[in-house]
């Protein structure tokens, strides 16, 4: 498991601020589960264990400037 800081990623950045955008609208007027607490762990609760993890033990490039 990774620990400290994750590696900065301009391209993934710039897609989750456009495409990432777009898609999340989409799927939130489809889907109605999408994007409500919790639904992450009831479809895969493995991968979101680990999820989890991931986000507590790292930490963003831009974290160090809040």
């Amino acid at each position: 498991m990774k620990l400290g800081m994750r590696k900065p990623s301009v391209k993934k950045s710039l897609s989750a601020i456009t495409t990432g955008q777009v898609k999340r609208k989409v799927k939130k007027a489809a889907v109605p589960g999408y994007g409500k607490k919790g639904m992450g762990f009831a479809k895969s609760p493995t991968r979101s264990v680990k999820n989890k993890v991931y986000k507590k033990t790292t930490f963003s490039f831009w974290d160090l400037f809040k």
